[in-house]
């Protein structure tokens, strides 16, 4: 009598931390999508679904009507997993939807690094780790009921929350590291620290090193060095340019962007060069963190770029700290737009 009730509680409770975390995840994918949507309602090319869930194979008459209902029933499940069964059976349809999608990305990210058009560091996508949620979240649907108490929703949300800090980690881990080198017209390399006394830092110097790499392998004919003023009186883009030179780089296939003082600038100054360029086909090099805010903003700006990260010669002290600052300056830079539009 006494070991009955104590042989069934820790099921119960390995129960609810399931459907705690099913519903955090549930919360943060759903606010996420509803998100992209209605700020792609108000501003062109806002809409960021893609990275978490690739669904161009289908118009987009059909992907968004989809996506605005699996956001709004993943939304609703985390408020009130224990919804009324037609509910349920409506996101469970999604789900396995969605599901398969996740799959079939993983599918093409494979069959993408086995024919050596990524190199990924880490030959794990973030679409396997989304389908093990959509997949937690499907298991969980179809559980008997836990009761829950009032502050299941706050560790649902704090989770959530939390998933909202890991998700830019991810991107610059999985996405930021993946090499997505191919022929193309230039490639962009973004500035870091020159010293006073004109040397490049390490970071730099790393930058500058891999975009001579794609240059000498004949991958692009041409690199924009972009930055701002150093610590001395030596440009960073001057002193770009003559590391470049060092190493075997033809002056005259070497263009400054001598005012790219920060991302968004250089986004903007070079989408004009190469319009004057006459390129089309993009790569982009800076470190692994970086990376994912250079997309979005070229992305925003309307150009597609292919991302290449820095071959580091040694890991850098100050990285921990570059990415967590990174953390809150890519989701600045995604709801940048709403504000600029309200």
């Amino acid at each position: 009598m006494i070991l009955n009730p104590i042989l069934h509680a820790q099921p119960r409770s390995n129960a609810t931390q399931a459907t705690l975390l099913a519903r955090g995840v549930a919360l943060f994918l759903g606010v996420f999508t509803l998100l992209n949507l209605a700020g792609s309602l108000r501003t062109r090319g806002f809409d960021l679904n893609l990275w978490w869930i690739d669904l161009r194979g289908l118009p987009g008459y059909i992907a968004d009507p989809f996506l605005f209902l699996s956001g709004l029933l993943l939304a609703w499940f985390a408020f009130h997993p224990a919804g009324s069964k037609p509910r349920r059976i409506a996101t469970a349809i999604c789900l396995s939807l969605l599901l398969l999608s996740a799959l079939g990305n993983c599918l093409t990210y494979y069959s993408l690094v086995l024919g050596g058009a990524v190199h990924p560091a880490l030959p794990l996508p973030l679409s396997l780790v989304v389908a093990a949620g959509l997949g937690l979240i499907l298991h969980t649907l179809f559980q008997i009921p836990v009761p829950g108490r009032r502050q299941d929703l706050f560790w649902s949300v704090a989770l959530a929350g939390v998933l909202g800090l890991i998700f830019p980690l991810a991107q610059m881990v999985l996405f930021g590291k993946t090499d997505y080198r191919r022929p193309a017209d230039v490639a962009v390399v973004l500035g870091a620290r020159v010293y006073a006394d004109g040397r490049l830092s390490d970071a730099l110097q790393d930058r500058v090193r891999t975009a001579c790499d794609l240059y000498h392998q004949r991958l692009v004919g041409k690199l924009i060095m972009s930055g701002g003023p150093g610590e001395g009186a030596v440009h960073e883009t001057e002193a770009m340019a003559r590391a470049a030179v060092q190493m075997g780089v033809a002056p005259g296939d070497i263009v400054l962007d001598k005012f790219g003082l920060n991302t968004e600038s250089t986004v903007k100054n070079t989408s004009l060069m190469f319009q004057e360029l006459h390129a089309s086909r993009i790569l982009v090099v800076s470190h692994g963190y970086h990376l994912p805010r250079i997309k979005l903003a070229y992305h925003r700006a309307g150009t597609e770029v292919y991302t290449v990260p820095a071959r580091e010669s040694y890991f850098l002290r100050q990285m921990p700290y570059n990415m967590a600052r990174e953390v809150a300056a890519l989701w600045v830079y995604y709801l940048r737009p709403l504000a600029s539009a309200s």
